[in-house]
């Protein structure tokens, strides 16, 4: 009598079938789904935890991840996907895995080091798509304080900031790495960018909620035919202390988000992931909670905020970045402002074009 052994991936009856969640496409024919899990545990759960909320993610209809060395959970993740993988239930080619490139190995050859490192890590052979996570060379200790300043710190330098991105196309030709992206840029920086790369950026993943909507940025990144990337896409509640100051809000809270998750039965986060799904980023909430990350990926599929729910929504825009950046600040640096090119140019002190 054959036995039959129970897969250690679950099968769940309350999954969504992946094949409904939209996608927003890229001119290889590359389909990325429409809403990721991220993996950014902010210091509160470990690798082990974060992990098994992949693994739950991916049996409830997940098919993409994304993911980063800095992160420090990329080996417990690549276990994980291990077991999804080796279970026959899902295949390579049916996820797409992002990771990135931390702010320390941006020195010539340091790229396909980190590069190898996190394929090693998640026991992969390629990524779908590989991020220059910050265009600022850093490094700062796990849990520093706002305060910390790396004596590593550089301001942006395009001249540096294009040998970091011939060494990413060069993964690209490797076979490595499917595509390449941007990350935490400006538009006088993703400007220059543009017209030097070889490989354009495929994607731009930056802080999108509906009280920070980066409008131009964004319109900028569409217009350009880059794919954005919301992270912080319900104002994330849990960003390390070093990120919080008093000026900011909460976008769960704001009357017009309550209001259309009163009307949809639903909790506000589900209402900012709609907002974003429907505007036309992508956006990759982060939980390790089972209930929580199946409510989210159903964002993607329930009924749709109205036109007047999204109208509504776009006037909400506060203009609050969370995550500031005061850590990567270098040598003087005036405030986190310095990072942002809020004059709509790249300070003349800060690099060369």
């Amino acid at each position: 009598m054959e036995m039959k052994v129970k897969s250690p991936f679950p099968v769940v009856c309350d999954a969504i079938d992946p094949s409904k969640i939209s996608f927003k496409p890229l001119p290889d024919g590359s389909k990325i789904p429409a809403i990721g899990l991220g993996t950014f545990a902010s210091d509160r759960y470990d690798g082990k935890t974060v992990a098994e909320a992949v693994k739950g993610a991916i049996a409830v209809g997940y098919r993409h991840i994304d993911c980063a060395s800095i992160y420090g959970n990329e080996k417990a993740i690549g276990a994980a996907l291990g077991v999804v993988l080796a279970s026959g239930a899902v295949k390579r080619e049916d996820l797409w895995i992002t990771s990135k490139l931390w702010n320390d190995m941006h020195g010539d050859g340091d790229v396909l080091v980190s590069c190898a490192q996190t394929l090693r890590d998640l026991g992969l052979g390629y990524l779908d798509l590989y991020l220059v996570h910050w265009p600022f060379p850093n490094h700062h200790p796990k849990g520093c304080t706002v305060e910390s300043r790396s004596p590593a710190a550089r301001p942006y330098v395009h001249e540096k900031y294009m040998r970091v991105w011939r060494q990413m196309e060069r993964l690209v030709e490797m076979g490595l790495v499917k595509h390449i992206g941007t990350s935490n840029v400006t538009i006088p920086k993703l400007k220059l960018i543009l017209r030097d790369a070889k490989v354009r950026p495929a994607c731009n993943e930056m802080e999108l909620h509906p009280h920070f909507q980066q409008q131009a940025l964004f319109d900028f990144v569409k217009e350009s035919g880059i794919v954005p990337i919301g992270y912080c896409p319900v104002g994330s509640p849990k960003r390390p202390q070093r990120d919080r100051t008093p000026d900011d809000t909460c976008d769960t809270e704001d009357p017009v988000i309550v209001a259309a998750a009163t009307r949809l039965g639903v909790h506000p986060a589900v209402v900012c992931l709609k907002w974003a799904i429907q505007r036309g980023q992508i956006p990759i909430p982060f939980s390790v909670t089972r209930a929580n990350y199946l409510a989210n990926l159903k964002a993607a599929i329930s009924e749709p905020l109205t036109d007047a729910e999204m109208a509504a929504i776009s006037k909400i825009d506060k203009g609050c970045r969370l995550v500031k950046g005061q850590v990567f600040l270098w040598k003087g640096a005036k405030g986190w402002e310095d990072l942002w090119d809020l004059d709509g140019e790249i300070p003349a002190w800060e690099g060369s074009r």
